[in-house]
């Protein structure tokens, strides 16, 4: 990981930390070092699709332990956008069935010869405990309920991009937050950024030490909703959940889903954004997840550039931490 590589267009790029395991652990300067590069590859994308050599004779495996569409297809074209070969690991058919432990698949994926995981587990920490026992440098997409860097990196990516600014922007994160690692991702990554957050959602969804966080708490949409400028709406996991969090759905999506009714009593240049898969009829309506509000799409196309941002960094910086 010592190649000095030829760096995108803009300014010379300080970062030195191995791994991308959380928001929480990255300071401002850092964030912003991630969306600046961003920004520098997704200007380039909308100018040609060609692909770089910054990662050419690089091997980025994704190493996932649960469904995913959009963060494994986003980091496997990031990596293949950058030069890089890609391998693609699930655990279906793999040694894990037969009783190999995460840590030894890990391991023996790594004899290959890799120099990045990127690793989504539903068990919070796991992307933690690789950096532990592996050399290759470990992304973290997506860890139980505790967090999703990047998702957290494209949201704020977007919000930027669209706003202009992140500073003194109210966010709106509505929805299941207690079992969400993009709310807490947004979180870290937006206060840090300076933006006044405020998390909402029946008192069964919201965690009653969320506070604790720097976030203001409130449970009902419609006090919040004019004051927002931006609003997150989180999936509903019910996978992740035990029955009985809330009455029924049509309960929850009266209280809580964006409607187009809804939206008008919201700030006219309102920015809608949600992480996925959207739940049409649960979290919002169509016309509005469709609508002139709604970056759910760009935040897709987003993802590849911050992707491409974060790899970049892991692979083509000296080592650091």
């Amino acid at each position: 990981m010592s190649t000095q590589l030829a760096e995108p267009e803009s300014k010379r790029i300080t970062w030195s930390r191995r791994h991308l395991l959380g928001l929480e652990d990255l300071n401002r300067a850092e964030i912003e070092t991630i969306l600046d590069l961003a920004e520098d590859f997704s200007d380039e994308s909308q100018r040609r699709r060609k692909k770089r050599g910054d990662l050419k004779g690089k091997v980025v495996v994704n190493l996932f332990f649960e469904p995913s569409t959009r963060t494994r297809t986003s980091f496997g074209l990031a990596a293949k956008r950058l030069g890089a070969d890609t391998i693609d690991f699930t655990t279906s058919g793999s040694s894990i069935s037969k009783g190999e432990t995460f840590i030894d698949t890990a391991k023996n994926i790594e004899a290959l010869g890799i120099d990045v995981v990127v690793v989504r587990h539903s068990v919070p920490g796991a992307p933690h405990l690789l950096a532990q026992h592996l050399h290759a440098a470990i992304i973290n997409a997506g860890d139980g309920a505790h967090e999703h860097p990047t998702q957290g990196l494209l949201d704020m990516f977007t919000i930027r991009s669209l706003k202009g600014r992140i500073e003194g922007l109210t966010v709106g994160l509505v929805g299941d937050i207690a079992h969400s690692r993009v709310a807490r991702s947004n979180i870290h990554g937006l206060l840090k950024l300076g933006a006044r957050v405020i998390v909402c959602g029946p008192p069964t969804l919201v965690p009653q030490t969320i506070g604790r966080l720097g976030v203001e708490v409130a449970h009902r949409l419609d006090d919040i909703l004019p004051v927002c400028d931006v609003v997150n709406v989180l999936r509903i996991q019910f996978e992740r959940q035990r029955s009985g969090l809330f009455p029924s759905i049509q309960e929850y999506f009266r209280l809580f889903g964006m409607t187009s009714e809804r939206m008008s009593r919201a700030k006219p240049d309102l920015l809608l954004l949600a992480p996925g898969p959207i739940n049409r009829g649960v979290e919002l309506t169509p016309e509005v997840a469709d609508g002139p509000h709604s970056a759910i799409l760009q935040q897709v196309t987003n993802g590849l550039a911050v992707r491409m941002a974060i790899l970049y960094l892991l692979c083509g910086q000296p080592s650091g931490e």
